[in-house]
């Protein structure tokens, strides 16, 4: 292990591959922060370059740098726009929005990179010291097991409503489970509830109902409701974390690292899952007090989803390198251009190839550090955007919003569900109904019924639910996620009944 760190760090630090990771990272952070073109759009484009290059240390390299700060520069539009074009940094604009929009845009960016950079660090050492092992452990995760996965993380959906809201939250993620059944289904490769109209057949887009949910409201609010903005929104100030704030997320920041990273290892869960039980696991362990600042600009509401994302981003190589399965769609495209470029991962690579593998983690560190010292210095210059007149800001906001859509599925088709959903989510939000559990529901919902039916198909049914322990301990975590909200709730309702009553 010594002698392939040895040779990965040369690699990695070689002049043309520490230029690679700072190309990388500089072109997906731009790239990133512009909704609609997440990692797999722009490592999509990037693929010819890097296969031209003809060197996998340096082409995975890039790809890898591209990959992480996508996701680093992603949270940029979710916390300035309210635009998440990518699902694994929806969660960053609960928080990171409302700290904007009360002048706190500078702060809310420097928690986000700070945060990114701890989970994307703290990934990479675990990945370098479980790799091998943790291979073995993801090979234990089934359907049953996803199925079981999916299940926990809709359990969690109180953690995105507000005081009074589990109600409305559980009938959004309800709405957000049928949206999910649109399109062919997972037992028959046929379509359901497209109405005849064939660009429902691959269902609805993400990017589409993301937007539609976030971005586009935020521009019709605007408009309609323009006092409802707090703060001047355009003042950058207050960009450095006090000691106390510094204190208060550096638990979070350990705990979602871990968390995210281990999430990540699994094939299939991704940044995406990572984020929302990071987020939602935050909230449940706060006091009553920290609860209520989550989703009005909480700095544990930021921090947990980034780092958490970031995390998980470094765990996804886990499975990719040591196993030669992505983890998510984009793992599966640097699959693809692994085996272009002849490189057969699995557990022989660490063997084989040692310079490919070592060198890709090395990479990470430098990375991650570049990544946190150009974005620091920018904080002040990128926070700016809010200082836009708003008759301006408004047409950029659709503008990117209108062009996500449109390159997220690249038909024109969807620019008129996004219309539609957005005009519908506009409502909504007039009538105090939360749009996050809608969209959870969504993404949730699609790999939920994949795996549920896989295990039905394999169990014969749904034995697979007391046969398999690991399934039937993930169900029961989401059972007491569902029961421990309202048992707290139950309990400092008859605490505060017995001071009334002078217990």
């Amino acid at each position: 292990m010594l002698e392939g760190l040895l040779i990965g760090l040369q690699t990695a630090l070689s002049l043309q591959n520490l230029l690679l990771v700072i190309g990388g990272c500089l072109i997906g952070t731009f790239i990133g922060m512009l909704p609609g073109l997440g990692p797999m759009s722009i490592i999509s484009i990037m693929i010819p370059v890097a296969i031209s290059m003809g060197d996998p240390s340096g082409a995975l390299i890039l790809l890898a740098g591209v990959y992480y700060g996508a996701i680093f520069g992603g949270s940029t539009s979710s916390i300035l726009l309210n635009a998440p074009g990518v699902a694994g940094t929806v969660a960053s604009a609960f928080d990171g929005y409302p700290m904007a929009q009360k002048g706190k845009a500078g702060k809310a960016l420097t928690i986000a990179a700070i945060s990114s950079f701890a989970g994307g660090t703290i990934g990479a050492i675990l990945l370098m010291i479980f790799a091998p092992a943790l291979s073995s452990v993801a090979l234990l995760f089934h359907s049953a097991e996803y199925f079981a996965l999916m299940v926990v993380g809709l359990s969690a959906i109180a953690a995105f409503a507000g005081t009074g809201q589990v109600a409305k939250a559980m009938m959004m993620t309800v709405l957000g489970l049928i949206l999910a059944t649109v399109g062919e289904g997972a037992l028959f490769n046929l379509p359901r509830f497209t109405m005849g109209i064939m660009d429902l057949q691959s269902g609805f887009g993400f990017i589409t109902l993301a937007m539609a949910m976030f971005a586009l409201p935020e521009a019709l609010f605007l408009v309609l409701k323009p006092k409802v903005i707090e703060g001047d929104g355009g003042e950058i100030k207050d960009l450095r974390i006090t000691k106390a704030e510094a204190k208060a997320i550096a638990p979070v920041i350990g705990r979602q690292s871990l968390q995210g990273f281990f999430i990540g290892v699994l094939p299939g869960a991704g940044a995406t899952i990572a984020s929302f039980l990071g987020y939602a696991v935050e909230r449940n362990i706060a006091s009553k007090e920290e609860q209520e600042e989550f989703g009005k600009g909480s700095i544990k509401g930021l921090a947990a989803p980034e780092t958490a994302n970031n995390a998980a981003c470094t765990g996804s190589f886990v499975p990719l390198l040591t196993l030669g399965i992505p983890g998510s769609g984009t793992t599966a495209i640097l699959l693809g251009a692994l085996i272009a470029l002849n490189v057969t991962p699995g557990p022989r690579l660490m063997i084989d190839q040692p310079q490919v593998f070592w060198a890709v983690i090395m990479s990470m560190f430098i990375g991650n550090l570049i990544l946190l010292i150009l974005n620091l210095p920018l904080i002040p210059y990128i926070a700016k955007v809010l200082s836009v007149p708003r008759n301006y800001l408004i047409p950029f906001i659709l503008f990117f919003t209108l062009m996500g859509a449109y390159i997220g599925q690249n038909n024109a088709t969807e620019l008129l569900m996004l219309v539609g959903f957005g005009v519908c989510a506009t409502a909504l939000r007039f009538a105090n109904y939360p749009l996050a559990p809608l969209l959870i529901g969504f993404i949730l919902g699609g790999m939920m019924e994949d795996n549920f039916a896989r295990s039905m198909q394999l169990y014969d049914g749904v034995a697979f639910i007391w046969e398999r322990p690991m399934t039937l301990g993930l169900l029961a975590i989401a059972v007491i996620l569902v029961v421990l909200p309202s048992y707290r709730a139950q309990r400092a309702k008859a605490k505060s009944k017995g001071v009334a009553d002078g217990d």
